[in-house]
This record gives C-alpha cells, structure tokens and sequence, in this order.
C-alpha cells in the first residue's frame, strides 16, 4: 500500500476501505502543501473538491468585513472538508485556511464519477463517509446551539 492510501485509510474516508480500495482512491488523489495561512478553500468559491487533511489544522472561517474573518471550527489530521461542495457543486459558504503547515489530499468529483460504474461499492462507501462526516457537523453545530442557547436564556440550571 502506498503512503497516500496509508493516509486515505486513517481518515473516516478510509474506515469500510479494502487494501485495493484505498489504493484506488488514493490513486485518482492529488496532494498538496498548504503554508501557514493559505487558503485551501475561498469563501464564496467552487471546487468540486472532496478534501481529506493529511496533517496539520486547518480552520474554518467566514468572512465578516473587508479582511475580518470570525473562525467557525477547526479541522484537524484525518478530517474531511468541502463535502457538500463535493456533492452538489455549490460555491462554499465558508473558507478553510491552514493554521500550520499542512498536507492535504483532494478528490476532485470528475475523476471520482469515473469509477461509479466499475466501482459502486466503492462510490457507496465513500458516499458513505462522507454523509457521516457531515452527520457530524451537524451534530456538533446543534449541539453548540443548544449550549448558546442555554447560556443565552439562563436555562436548566447551569449558567
């Protein structure tokens, strides 16, 4: 196994993987470097890109004035980015920007549909990671307003 399918089976897109599954993925995968404050995703910009961070942070922002950002999360070693863009190819709604020097895979959509007829399995179980992947982003955000929400109101007791 090469060391970007070692890389590709650490992360939730790697989870249900075969060893030749992920040398496949891993295969129609470009990486790239990324210096501390670069922007591997623009605000407001399309890629088609499903992201996978190989090592270093990378953090989600929203743009808030000329040159203000407010941060939203941080994305850490073996996470995903831009999975909704992947899917539907809408422009992204926040942009990532690197905290450290950081190592990224991407999968760009067209190469990725390419396989769909000889690989289903492989399309489902990507699609797979990738819906729980933004299950998770979910939770958290509901999770976080919940918090506020509580904090905001005085509620249940804690605050």
């Amino acid at each position: 196994m090469n060391d970007a399918a070692k890389m590709i089976e650490r992360s939730p897109l790697g989870a249900e993987l075969s060893d030749e599954e992920l040398k496949l993925i891993a295969g129609l995968m470009a990486g790239r470097v990324l210096d501390d404050g670069d922007f591997l995703i623009e605000d407001g910009a399309s890629d088609d890109a499903l992201h996978v961070i190989v090592s270093g942070k990378v953090e989600v922002v929203k743009r808030t004035g000329d040159d203000d950002y407010a941060s939203l999360a941080v994305l850490r070693e073996g996470e995903l980015a831009g999975e909704l863009s992947f899917i539907d190819g809408t422009p992204h709604t926040v942009g990532l920007r690197a905290l450290t020097d950081t190592h990224v895979l991407s999968l760009e959509r067209e190469p990725f549909e390419s396989i769909i007829d000889s690989h289903p399995q492989l399309v489902y179980k990507v699609m797979r990671a990738i819906a729980r992947s933004a299950h998770r982003i979910v939770h958290r955000m509901n999770t976080e307003f919940v918090e506020l929400s509580n904090y905001i109101f005085k509620q249940h007791g804690r605050y």
